[in-house]
């Protein structure tokens, strides 16, 4: 996953130079997001690592405890821990990458403003060499998307994305 991982960021570094090279202009940023990688299980959840806990300091609580009563909703499981975030800027012409672990990684095509606000994405779920899910959709402020990854140990992998 590692040399999958350094490969993807690899191109996408050389993309932006050889686009770079090609227009003086920077890159515009069109809107930045927040991936979240919950586990849902159904066990007791584990002890976080101190990686999740800070993690989960950098969101509010508030936003935290809406999120898992959302969770709650969608999902079966009974319990959800947070395992990693990632803050990622959208760029116009860009195709970015939120990796909030080693094992998932998530490519977000921006598509431009929506017309009832928010931002029109194209989004696909990797997990490894494997495209798990696309999508496409319109992400707007206070309402994420919820993306139900694969099973994993004792429970499930879910992908939040939410607008800042």
């Amino acid at each position: 996953m590692r040399s999958r991982l350094a490969i993807l960021l690899l191109t996408l570094a050389l993309t932006m130079a050889v686009r770079a090279d090609d227009d003086d202009d920077p890159p515009t940023v069109e809107a930045q997001v927040d991936g979240l990688l919950f586990f849902a299980t159904n066990d007791t959840v584990p002890t976080a690592t101190e990686g999740a806990k800070e993690a989960e300091k950098s969101v509010p609580a508030a936003t935290m405890a809406s999120l898992r009563t959302r969770l709650a909703k969608a999902f079966p499981q009974k319990n959800y821990q947070l395992l990693g975030l990632h803050t990622q800027n959208l760029l116009k012409d860009y195709e970015s990458w939120v990796v909030p672990s080693k094992e998932l990684c998530l490519k977000i095509d921006s598509r431009g403003a929506a017309a009832n606000g928010g931002i029109n994405l194209h989004l696909q779920l990797w997990q490894e060499k494997k495209v798990l899910v696309k999508s496409d959709t319109i992400l707007k402020p206070g309402q994420p998307i919820f993306i139900g990854g694969p099973d994993w140990r004792k429970g499930r992998l879910i992908f939040v994305v939410m607008l800042k």
